[in-house]
């Protein structure tokens, strides 16, 4: 059962100490490529996420870390790869660690993590019930957080909104991310 669980490459999530996680994944492809081991791990993964800040009146973007503590690898766990992970400073462990080999994840949640399913999923189920031109919303995120609006164009491929709310009495147009707004009920 543990070679057919490491013949192929699978995707597992390795614990490290929070904030260090580019520190480890530096040091794990040092180690990976000093045992000659990186053909067994083509991909080592921190997801990341952009987060828009609006500050002195200018929109800046940074990436943030979209889960702390943890890296993505995509392994085959054959041989002294494990053992070679396991053994680096900084490594806590893999997630789903409680036999021999780690338990890989699901492709669905690799599909998710990795952006290849439409974000708005992620969002509490906004995948399944679409916006609606001329639908009312309330804006949560940004400078613009508390006001209400009406759709006014869907743009699905962009993942935006634009959308009119009234502001000191006079309608303003804005465009806005699906993540930044909810319906309102």
């Amino acid at each position: 059962m543990v070679a057919e669980a490491t013949s192929e490459y699978n995707w597992y999530v390795v614990r490290a100490i929070s904030g260090q996680e580019n520190k480890v994944k530096a040091i794990i492809e040092l180690e990976l490529g000093r045992e000659g081991l990186t053909k067994y791990v083509p991909e080592i993964l921190i997801p990341l996420q952009k987060v828009y800040e609006v500050k002195n009146g200018q929109k800046k973007v940074r990436e943030k870390n979209y889960f702390p503590g943890y890296i993505l690898i995509n392994a085959q766990l054959t041989g002294e790869v494990l053992p070679t992970i396991r053994g680096i400073n900084g490594v806590v462990g893999f997630l789903g660690d409680n036999s021999e080999v780690p338990t890989p994840l699901r492709q669905s949640e690799i599909n998710r993590i990795l952006g290849q399913v439409d974000e708005s999923n992620e969002q509490g189920g906004l995948g399944t019930e679409p916006f609606i031109v001329g639908e009312f919303i309330k804006v949560t995120d940004g400078p613009f957080s508390g006001f209400s609006g009406v759709i006014e164009e869907v743009l699905d491929d962009k993942k935006k909104l634009r959308i009119m709310v009234k502001i000191l009495g006079r309608k303003t147009p804005l465009e806005l991310n699906f993540n930044q707004v909810e319906k309102e009920t």
